[in-house]
């Protein structure tokens, strides 16, 4: 038991749990037999060619769950989502999470397991959060052969003549290793391979150069994988392929853009992707389905779970919930500019978690740290100190609002939060222009602590929109569309490029880029790009240090300020709870 909840773990919790055979999870949506590949008892892949059989179906109603501006511990969107569908299955309705697949860089850093909490997870948790069905992986070793072809191409080109090259069927395309955006990636948050000097050794053990590593769930192939489309497998492993084919690494010496077909890795890219392409189906502790599909993060990529899940949820279910990383500022945004834009697919309403204690972090409460006990102002009631931050949930409000699409808060409540606090919070929502805003406690009850909830989201699905809209245009520039996030969703007075950043988008515009969408990278911390600004900040200056163009994805990156794409290690990471016991069984995940 939990000393400070007198709940147990969340682990504790997941494995009290007799999950149902997958097999009756998926039968209870529609799926047959026959459309699962199993892995084992408890999870499995959904075969996309159920396509075929559900995909002139109608579609059932989609919400998507963000939040407020998040503090380091995390304000439970992945327990609103699971919480949310157990309490719709509670009031009858067939409802199916869509969720993404945690990085184990978080699940042994700073804030262990991503299944949910309390009594709304997805379950197993243990499974979930440990290697799944392998895509993860296969996203790594298909990411890291591509960067092995690049430094092959580039080490056999300046070793070997023209006609040695042709004899052997290979064009010279005169990498310019220095203008190279294809780093290595691994799935562990290690800031000392931020920056690697490959190719130390002597001349067979090919030519140094500078690069570096990013977390896996960072690579562009992620982001593809949770942005392809199809009716079928077959269709959808074309798609994969076009993307692989068009992925840009860097350029020759003339500032020319070069692609993975190219090189002639982008069909082994793709064979070792074809079975990602197919959705992993588990269970909540409530046994609705739950699907589990790619992983990009949020802050440094889109941040959103797959396409392919939630077209084929969409056509199983009543309601499909699924999620976008961090605040309403980064996964949300990225959702609807981006992801709606890939698919065509736009939201019936949007789910905005809020808390209280994060809403007193952003009223300038003290430093929240992972791993130290919470300071007196959020286990206290402090009215002045959450009105100072109900800004920040006014903001995220009418981010929304910009897209046409109505909000329900769901005010996450913790034990130590008050009455009047909890009130406040509702209050101001509603004066925000929220449909409607509930207190919900599904981390402690499950699904009866989410009906009420529920039956918000409902309603507000049942009401006619006001018409979905983009933020922008495509036809607008690259800085055009930067300074349109930047000053209508973070609220920024301008934008400044760096020099380096300023070249970017000059050869991207040359190369006839300027089309693709912006996939802003920044702190998760702030509604800026500064994580010490809380609250609502106005009228800074957003800084675009480098653009880089994940062209496969669709989509052009902007790194703002100090974001990097390899997290490190704090002092105490989860992974020193981590162990097995006696009988076998995995403990300390939470």
């Amino acid at each position: 038991m939990n000393a400070t909840t007198g709940f147990p773990s969340d682990l504790e919790i997941a494995q009290a749990a007799a999950p149902r055979p997958i097999t009756e999870i998926a039968e209870s949506i529609g799926i047959r037999p026959e459309e699962l590949i199993l892995y084992g008892d408890t999870k499995a892949k959904v075969h996309l060619d159920i396509l075929k059989r559900i995909g002139g179906r109608p579609a059932g109603k989609y919400v998507d769950v963000t939040a407020v501006t998040p503090t380091p511990l995390g304000e439970g969107k992945t327990t609103t989502t699971v919480g949310l569908v157990q309490g719709l299955g509670a009031l009858g309705h067939k409802a199916i999470a869509a969720i993404r697949q945690p990085s184990l860089g978080p699940t042994f850093g700073i804030k262990g397991g991503a299944a949910g909490g309390g009594y709304s997870q997805v379950i197993p948790m243990d499974e979930f959060n440990l290697h799944l069905t392998g895509d993860m992986h296969a996203v790594g070793a298909a990411h890291n052969l591509a960067a092995a072809a690049i430094d092959a191409r580039w080490y056999h080109e300046r070793r070997m003549s023209d006609a040695q090259l042709e004899a052997v069927g290979i064009e010279r395309l005169n990498i310019d290793v220095f203008r190279t955006q294809w780093r290595r990636v691994v799935d562990v948050n290690d800031r000392a391979l931020r920056n690697v000097i490959v190719g130390l050794g002597g001349r067979l053990d090919g030519r140094p150069w500078e690069t570096g590593y990013d977390i896996t769930v960072a690579s562009e192939l992620m982001a593809i994988l949770a942005l392809v489309d199809g009716h079928d497998y077959a269709s959808a492993l074309r798609n994969l392929r076009n993307r692989c084919g068009r992925v840009v690494f860097g350029s020759d010496k003339s500032g020319r853009p070069i692609t993975l077909e190219e090189i002639g890795v982008a069909g082994a890219v793709t064979v070792l992707m074809r079975d990602t392409l197919h959705p992993t189906i588990m269970q909540t502790l409530e046994g609705q389905a739950a699907f589990v599909h790619a992983g990009p993060f949020a802050n440094i990529a889109h941040g959103n779970s797959s396409i392919l899940a939630d077209r084929v949820a969409l056509h199983l279910g009543d309601y499909v919930i699924t999620e976008s990383g961090f605040g309403a500022d980064m996964g949300m945004e990225k959702f609807l500019n981006i992801k709606c834009r890939a698919s065509g697919m736009v939201p019936d309403a949007v789910v905005l978690v809020a808390t209280v204690r994060a809403l007193k972090t952003h009223g300038g409460g003290p430093k929240v740290v992972p791993g130290r006990p919470l300071h007196d102002a959020y286990t206290n009631e402090n009215l002045p100190l959450l009105q100072a931050g109900l800004t920040n949930m006014a903001a995220h409000i009418e981010n929304a609002h910009r897209f046409g699409v109505r909000v329900v808060v769901a005010v996450n409540s913790f034990p130590t939060d008050t009455y009047n606090e909890i009130e406040a919070v509702k209050r101001a929502a509603l004066e925000a222009g929220a449909a409607a805003a509930v207190t919900a406690n599904h981390w402690a009850e499950g699904g009866q602590g989410a009906v009420e909830l529920a039956e918000a989201v409902v309603e507000a699905c049942k009401e006619p929109s006001s018409g979905f809209r983009f933020l922008y245009p495509m036809e607008l520039s690259i800085e055009q569309k930067i300074e349109t996030i930047a000053r209508e969703i973070y609220g920024a007075g301008g934008v400044e490029y760096s020099k380096t950043a300023q070249l970017q988008i000059a050869g991207f515009e040359q190369a006839g880029l300027g089309y693709l969408p912006i996939c802003m990278a920044k702190t998760p911390l702030s509604i800026s790009h500064d994580p010490t600004l809380k609250g609502r900040p106005t009228g800074f200056t957003v800084p675009v240090r480098e653009v880089r163009a994940s062209v496969g994805a669709g989509f052009l990156v902007p790194m703002l300020g100090e974001i990097r794409t390899m997290p490190g290690l704090g002092t105490r990471p989860a992974y020193m709870n981590v162990d097995i016991d006696e009988d076998g069984r995995i403990v300390g995940l939470f």
